[in-house]
């Protein structure tokens, strides 16, 4: 199959947010305990924070991590996790009906992050709580000192503020499995006047308001007009979520939903665009992503298995276990955000660990990269810079979630200041390998390396025992060719292709 690329460095989306390559933990299932958090484990530092989970998250460069929630955060309360361990409640979580013990709030995982090399990206909450509890949460979180809350920190042992920027106001209000689940006219005038006390207290946050919880909602898009147009002059992003599936195991279906997301991304951001032009704002909104990853692995039994359980404490919940086509989508979900960088500006993956993530850990055991850690650390390290508008000639194929869906799917990023331009390279082909001539127009390309992630069973996995399975390795794809580069993608494969210029 033949394909012509041509990358001109005059033809730029936006240049990246670095908060493209965010990521989430929230206190569902192993995420936190004998996740990141597991005192007694032989890594376990003088906190309880296992250090081989700090430094897989360090390796990824992940830049912001969201917190607490997710559904959690809806029915939490935020000061069960402060003041000496031994004397925080136990609480029952609606979301996950498990038992919350409350060892690690915002103390532990603000120093984590610290550790982690990441930062905060805090939830308020809009469900069983409102506008005093997260004004206060801002203040315990950011007041420099001299006032009740601000003191309270200092008197917990943390008297320098954490100064977190970037506040979620609530989280999928519009779903109505959400604990204090709102219409979006009382939810947007709840998160406006949220947003007015946070600014009053804070005027240097930024500010996340609930969007969708996906495209299918029967509120959507409506909710996002309403909830903006209430909302548009105190907020700085507006929140998204969505979750890919293949329970028909179809690969060429599955590998066209990001054309969906594309989709909704496109849709979106026109809503935007009409609530300014509505609104006479000269403000703009972007869009936060901050949920997304692949979910369907364990969903259905495990859905099953939370109404039966009588209210553990940090269950197996929700640990898909990721293979080699997961690499391939979450490949093609990164390299969209990188094409909608302009309105994109920042993107959690779901979760960050156990819980539908990259990492895994045994209790008292070892920790290992699941196979999507690759796509996602490659991208992160690498996909800094300025997103190119790329023009694409290949063949097309239909599918389910769009028309046209083109067999190669690729992102282009130029980095000034390193001196490199690097395409990730998704061949959604089967059995057919695709020559692609690139044409490099304004730029001199000096050298160029491969880099590939292909395995020849789309189920194969990474485990404890075998945590390479799945790993990227040094290809021979990539030349310089006069003026651009030829690529020789195998099938069903993955590249990141480095431009030294």
């Amino acid at each position: 199959m033949k394909a012509r690329v041509t990358a001109n460095a005059a033809y730029a989306v936006a240049d990246i947010d670095k908060r493209l390559y965010g990521s989430f933990l929230e206190h569902l299932g192993r995420a936190v305990y004998t996740g990141i958090y597991e005192p007694g484990h032989p890594q376990a530092d003088a906190e309880g924070m296992r250090k081989d989970v700090i430094e897989l998250v360090r390796a990824l460069d992940t830049p912001i991590c969201r917190y607490p929630g997710g559904n959690f955060v809806s029915a939490y309360n935020w000061e069960d996790g402060i003041g000496p361990k031994e004397n925080r409640p136990r609480r029952l979580d609606l979301a996950w009906r498990t038992t919350e013990p409350n060892l690690v709030g915002i103390h532990e995982f603000a120093d984590w992050a610290e550790k982690a090399g990441t930062e905060m990206m805090l939830a308020v909450n809009l469900g069983s709580r409102g506008l005093d509890e997260a004004r206060a949460f801002v203040e315990y979180v950011n007041h420099p000192g001299g006032s009740y809350w601000s003191d309270l920190r200092a008197k917990n042992g943390r008297t320098q503020p954490w100064n977190c920027r970037l506040w979620c106001l609530g989280n999928e209000m519009d779903g109505p499995w959400q604990v204090g689940h709102k219409s979006a006219s009382e939810y947007g005038h709840l998160a406006n006047e949220t947003a007015k006390a946070l600014r009053g207290l804070d005027p240097t946050v930024e500010l996340v308001v609930c969007g969708s919880s996906h495209s299918n909602m029967p509120t959507y898009p409506q909710w996002e007009a309403t909830v903006l147009e209430a909302t548009y002059e105190q907020v700085d992003y507006i929140s998204l979520h969505m979750y890919f599936e293949n329970y028909e195991k179809n690969t060429a279906e599955y590998l066209a939903l990001p054309a969906k997301l594309d989709r909704y991304i496109g849709t979106v951001a026109g809503i935007i665009d009409y609530v300014k032009a509505k609104t006479r704002s000269k403000r703009d909104v972007k869009i936060s992503f901050d949920e997304w990853n692949v979910w369907y692995h364990q969903r259905k039994q495990d859905a099953a298995r939370m109404r039966s359980w009588d209210w553990p404490e940090a269950p197996r919940l929700l640990e898909d276990i990721y293979n080699f086509e997961d690499v391939l989508q979450v490949g093609c979900i990164i390299n969209t955000f990188i094409r909608r960088s302009d309105v994109v500006r920042i993107a959690c993956i779901a979760q960050l660990v156990n819980v539908i993530a990259p990492i895994m850990t045994d209790p008292g055991g070892s920790a290992w990269r699941q196979t999507i850690y690759w796509p996602f650390m490659l991208a992160s390290r690498h996909g800094r810079g300025t997103a190119l508008q790329l023009a694409v000639e290949v063949p097309t194929y239909d599918a389910a979630a769009a028309d046209k869906v083109p067999w190669l799917d690729i992102a282009g990023v130029h980095d000034s200041n390193a001196g490199t331009l690097t395409f990730f390279a998704i061949n959604r082909h089967g059995s057919e390998t695709i020559e692609a001539d690139v044409a490099l127009e304004r730029f001199a390309a000096k050298s160029i390396e491969h880099t590939i992630i292909r395995h020849d069973d789309l189920e194969a996995c990474n485990t404890k025992d075998a945590p390479d399975n799945v790993s990227p390795v040094k290809g021979n794809g990539a030349a310089l060719s006069g003026k651009g580069m030829t690529l020789t993608l195998p099938p069903h494969s993955y590249s990141m292709v480095r431009v030294t210029l």
